[in-house]
């Protein structure tokens, strides 16, 4: 068996009403229901959540899924606040220390974590299209959005002991959605590593 743990980043603000991220994480949600061998439990982070049960998620999973969108190149601050929360709080479950010893302070920054042998995906929503990452001369000057972007988000969970297991970024999902199809690619993703 499997623990699943789905989160969705999305929130509802201004004109974004987080339908794209609810969706995505439902689809996600379903796909282990519908399997056997899962078991799956989730977090929205625009509704209400109680900090020492998510921790206890976090424990529990041996897989995370986060789903968020990218607001002004970072995720929304809900989540963000979700995230500094939630990891916060959990010092000697999530983490035990920054890594570093008294002996060695110069070395070992980031291997505190206390999730060693579990691993999360990471699904990001974007309106830039995919040419704004992959092309010289654009805005991100052909670096990915793993090694751009969502560096620090990455950085994060190896923090904690994490380790990635896979990406999918849905791009230009304003202007030349290809969501269907995004939503097939995602799926296939999920049978190929899991």
């Amino acid at each position: 068996m499997k623990n699943i743990l789905v989160i969705n980043g999305g929130q509802k603000f201004l004109h974004s009403q987080g339908s794209l991220n609810r969706s995505i994480a439902n689809l996600s949600i379903d796909y282990f229901k519908n399997r056997e061998g899962f078991e799956v439990k989730s977090t929205f982070v625009d509704e209400e959540y109680d900090v020492n049960e998510e921790i206890e998620k976090f424990v529990w999973a041996d897989v995370v899924i986060y789903h968020t969108p990218i607001w002004w190149f970072s995720i929304p601050f809900g989540f963000k606040h979700y995230l500094d929360q939630v990891l916060t709080n959990g010092h000697n479950k999530l983490y035990a220390s920054d890594g570093r010893s008294s002996k060695s302070p110069k070395l070992n920054y980031g291997r505190g974590g206390l999730l060693q042998g579990k691993k999360y995906i990471l699904t990001t929503s974007w309106n830039a299209p995919i040419e704004a990452f992959e092309l010289e001369g654009e805005l991100f000057e052909g670096t990915s959005v793993d090694n751009g972007p969502m560096y620090g988000f990455h950085k994060m969970n190896s923090f904690i002991g994490m380790e990635k297991l896979a990406t999918y970024h849905l791009y230009d999902v304003m202007k030349d959605p290809k969501i269907e199809s995004d939503f097939e690619k995602y799926t296939k993703m999920l049978d190929e590593v899991l």
